[in-house]
């Protein structure tokens, strides 16, 4: 089937404002501007001899047992905790929610009477894991 003159015309002007978008994302743009705008999530790494961050959320449960805070057990991913890192460095009271998230999907669990986002540094030299780590927690929210 061959296309009309008007149909071509269509086309052109949509691979046009495709390309024109591409380029000004890719010179101008961010992640928000994805998939117009480059999504750098990914194209950067820390130095040779660099700790790598690797983050997580953990709760402590009224029995003192330590218990990963995963999309699984509380329904929240972890990328979401990230994207909001520094609101729960400022306020780490959000973090009751991720407890609240928690007691619904595991009602016969016991309850958290703590979470806290934390960070592992694992140690790295000449681009290769060392094995050592050091863990830093950024926020922490106490059931009172």
């Amino acid at each position: 089937m061959n296309l009309t003159l008007r149909g071509r015309w269509i086309r052109v002007v949509f691979t046009l404002a495709a390309a024109v978008l591409l380029v000004w994302g890719t010179l101008w743009g961010g992640d928000d501007d994805f998939p117009f705008g480059p999504f750098r999530m990914y194209a950067s790494a820390p130095g040779s001899n660099e700790a790598a961050k690797d983050s997580r959320v953990e709760g402590v449960d009224v029995a003192g047992k330590v218990v990963p805070l995963t999309e699984t057990n509380s329904g929240i991913r972890r990328a979401e905790i990230e994207g909001q890192q520094a609101a729960y460095v400022a306020d780490p009271a959000r973090l009751r929610e991720v407890a609240d998230a928690y007691a619904v999907r595991n009602p016969a669990a016991p309850a958290l009477r703590e979470v806290r986002l934390v960070i592992r540094w694992h140690g790295v030299k000449h681009s290769r894991p060392t094995g050592t780590w050091t863990d830093q927690v950024i926020a922490d929210w106490v059931k009172s």
